[in-house]
């Protein structure tokens, strides 16, 4: 009997040491933006685990990866088999709700983002998706609204700040939010508010500017995919196609979604 029970605590432990490997592996695979491997090991870690939140979570990050891939329809169906396991899952109603706007449905998207913010009334990821949708809307005081709430609870979310400068910016008071991007940056430089200020100057067709902006963006984060998306459309604008769609393919090798970037990477086929 002792034998036994020997036998069942050394099965258990081998199989929660491979466990833990294969969870792992999945990790790394979706660090190294490798999301062909990532949607293999998340969709394997699915089927078998049994325990429903986690579940829920290799569903999300399943469907994350399959977004990647540009495989839309398969990530709606792991989203929602991750909001069936886990119904209280916040982080879940945040991609359902992205997928949603991407794809059009702003409708729909607002549905998740309410119905989410009655589990976490302070998660800024709602607040800052709803205030793009009302600024693409023509909603400027709603959106306006959604980001000073954000800085309610969390004063320092960058992001809102961001967006309160780029709710200016998109609404030709471009000095003003050059303004912003100058107090930020002297509070503290960093590759957001770099590539944020780039894009600025690139409206204001400043591509001299842009450009210096967009560079140190890189320099400073080489990782982060929006600055290589802003380097393309500055050098779009400067008549650089070749390197602007090098740009591109390093975005989306970084994690882009290639679908968002579809009207930009046909000037890269056009001959």
């Amino acid at each position: 009997m002792k034998k036994s029970l020997l036998l069942l605590a050394s099965i258990s432990l081998f199989s929660l040491n491979i466990y833990g490997q294969d969870k792992k592996t999945a990790e790394e695979c979706f660090k190294k933006a490798d999301y062909k491997c990532a949607e293999e090991q998340y969709s394997q870690l699915a089927e078998k685990e049994q325990i429903q939140k986690f579940k829920s979570e290799y569903y999300n990050y399943l469907g994350t990866a399959q977004r990647r891939l540009g495989k839309t329809d398969f990530a709606f169906k792991s989203y929602e088999k991750a909001l069936k396991t886990d119904p209280r899952s916040a982080s879940v109603y945040v991609n359902l709700a992205s997928l949603h706007s991407q794809k059009g449905d702003k409708t729909k998207a607002l549905e998740y983002i309410e119905n989410g913010l009655k589990l976490d009334a302070e998660n800024p990821d709602f607040y800052l998706m709803r205030s793009k949708i009302y600024d693409s809307q023509g909603k400027k005081e709603l959106a306006m609204k959604d980001l000073n709430q954000i800085l309610s609870f969390a004063p320092d979310n960058i992001f809102a700040k961001t967006g309160l400068a780029n709710l200016k910016k998109n609404n030709d008071d471009l000095e003003g939010a050059l303004k912003d991007y100058n107090k930020l940056i002297a509070e503290k430089p960093e590759s957001l508010l770099y590539n944020g200020r780039a894009d600025v100057y690139l409206k204001m067709k400043k591509t001299k500017e842009a450009l210096a902006d967009v560079s140190k963006a890189i320099s400073i984060d080489p990782k982060f995919a929006q600055s290589f998306v802003t380097k393309a459309m500055i050098l779009f604008e400067m008549a650089k196609p070749k390197e602007a769609c090098d740009n591109l393919n390093k975005a989306v090798g970084l994690g882009y979604e290639k679908a968002i970037l579809a009207d930009y990477f046909a000037k890269c086929t056009k001959k």
